[in-house]
């Protein structure tokens, strides 16, 4: 099953240069649909004029976004050097903490096809 997912230039080109491996999603009701083996059709934001397919290897679920970045080396996310605050506040200009409590988190394990 192929699946789209919009996602902004800078992240866009880390998964293109093979630097992130693992995408970083609110595992919400779109998401709870991915299974290990489909594709995910990036698009890059907000440019829209590229696109990328990448298979799904792992799927992991967190109760919150720092579980996951406890858990997961931030080598993975291409933010090598980063701080948790700096993980953290990055993620919460994109989804709230109250997306987070009512959904939980999702780290995608990527590879390009």
């Amino acid at each position: 099953m192929e699946h789209q997912m919009g996602i902004y230039d800078n992240f866009f080109s880390s998964i293109k240069e093979g630097k992130k491996t693992i995408e970083v999603r609110l595992n919400d009701e779109k998401r709870r649909k991915i299974k290990v083996g489909d594709t995910i059709k990036f698009i890059s934001l907000p440019s829209k004029n590229e696109t990328l397919h990448v298979q799904v290897t792992v799927l992991r679920k967190y109760d919150t976004f720092e579980a996951m970045y406890k858990d997961i080396p931030f080598k993975a996310f291409d933010c090598e050097g980063w701080t948790m605050k700096e993980m953290l506040d990055g993620t919460y200009e994109i989804y709230t903490p109250e997306q987070e409590k009512q959904w939980g988190t999702l780290a995608i394990t990527i590879q390009q096809r």
